[in-house]
């Protein structure tokens, strides 16, 4: 699962790139000690929306762009990983100290002044991970709440897979972190994410499932990875969803309905690194399958792979591209339809129209319910004039709405 996450270098300027910023602007005050604060926390469905991305490696698109071109407005950022050489202290993957990090935080800080907001996801496939490497479930968790701490988060993700999962102390220490920083951070959305299998998950899986019951932890949710396992297109992971409902449900006692709240889909777009391959209509149906049932998380690995190859399948699966043929960030609608929105179905104007209809004092246009802005647009709305905050449709100016998008720039 996820083998793609250790290809790619150069951290700092990578994720400098993310953002679309400068060094001096990543670099600069605020944001030695930790990203911008996002001004409100997201709803919990746009956590449980998150894509993943690797800010540092896999050739990291940018985030405000994808933002612009889809209405997204949250990301899963990867992975936070035990020191290569050893301790228990958070890194990105390994090499990048959270404690000394400016060029992540300069990522967050981007998107978050767009309207966004992101969570962190600790372990992945590679690498050592901190439960296997820190003592107890206490010090795993102290080490966790450097990176919530550092970044301000509002939700974290745990991604449990080989070889950790084998480990029952390893797992008995991220699980018990878990319960800790839930308790300690009220309102931390948390997510448990794990190998999935035609049965629902496997044998590792349903120990990780035993663990959380045995410490009484019940996160917001728990995904599998319905892929890199005999897969073979969205009945087989419909199917494995289903079977997952079950062990819920006998492991924790839950009715159908909250097993289903309790559960979520991350997915592979395009080609998995076993060869099976995942279209968008099959995005399509593994989503509508999970608004029908009530399910409570809806993402996939991962927006560095949501762009075409060149050729658009060359037999390989890569970690910067699909191997499918797509337009840029066809699958990352999805996550956002999950969420809620309604994606624009084509990218968003860059520049603001210039001719306002019906005349008036006003220099820039009258604002309308289908226009699509995006962040820097500036409209007229009853005599005032008002610039978009971020990429924004059908969301009145001078009503609170759910976001807040329009500053009022006053009268015109």
């Amino acid at each position: 699962m996820k083998r793609l996450h250790a290809l790619g270098s150069g951290v700092a300027a990578a994720a400098l790139a993310v953002a679309g910023l400068g060094a001096s602007t990543a670099l600069g005050a605020g944001q030695a000690s930790g990203a911008t604060a996002a001004p409100n926390a997201l709803s919990n469905q746009w956590y449980a929306a998150a894509p993943y991305l690797m800010p540092t490696d896999n050739n990291p698109p940018d985030a405000t762009a994808i933002m612009d071109a889809t209405g997204l407005k949250a990301f899963q950022l990867a992975f936070i990983l035990a020191p290569n050489g050893g301790g228990c202290s958070p890194t990105w993957g390994g090499t990048s100290a959270v404690s000394s990090d400016t060029a992540v935080a300069g990522v967050i800080s981007a998107i978050r002044a767009k309207g966004g907001d992101v969570s962190v996801s600790i372990g992945g496939y590679g690498g050592t991970k901190l439960g296997q490497a820190c003592s107890d479930a206490a010090s795993t968790a102290a080490a966790y709440q450097q990176v919530i701490s550092k970044y301000q988060l509002k939700a974290i993700d745990f991604d449990l897979e080989e070889p950790e999962y084998e480990n029952t102390a390893a797992v008995a220490h991220e699980i018990g972190a878990a319960k800790i920083l839930q308790q300690n951070n009220p309102g931390l959305f948390v997510s448990v994410t794990t190998a999935g299998t035609a049965a629902g998950t496997g044998w590792f899986g349903q120990q990780m499932l035993n663990e959380a019951k045995s410490q009484g932890f019940t996160p917001n949710n728990f995904s599998i990875m319905p892929f890199d396992g005999g897969f073979n297109g969205a009945a087989s992971q419909t199917a494995a969803l289903t079977a997952f409902n079950g062990l819920l449900k006998s492991t924790f006692g839950w009715d159908t309905a909250t097993a289903y709240a309790h559960e979520g889909f991350s997915g592979m777009n395009g080609r998995s690194d076993s060869g099976e391959y995942f279209y968008q209509a099959d995005f399509q149906t593994v989503l509508d399958y999970a608004t029908s049932h009530g399910m409570g998380r809806f993402t996939f690995w991962s927006l560095n792979r949501d762009r075409q190859c060149s050729p658009p399948n060359n037999g390989t699966t890569s970690g910067t591209c699909s191997s499918v043929a797509q337009g840029n960030w066809d699958f990352a609608k999805y996550s956002v339809k999950f969420a809620g929105a309604t994606p624009p179905s084509t990218p968003p104007p860059t520049t603001p129209p210039t001719s306002p209809p019906g005349g008036g004092s006003c220099t820039v246009a009258a604002w309308t319910a289908s226009a699509v802005y995006v962040g820097g647009n500036e409209v007229s709305h009853s005599g005032h004039k008002w610039k978009a905050k971020w990429w924004t449709t059908n969301e009145e100016p001078g009503t609170t709405g759910e976001w807040g998008v329009w500053q009022d720039e006053g009268t015109c």
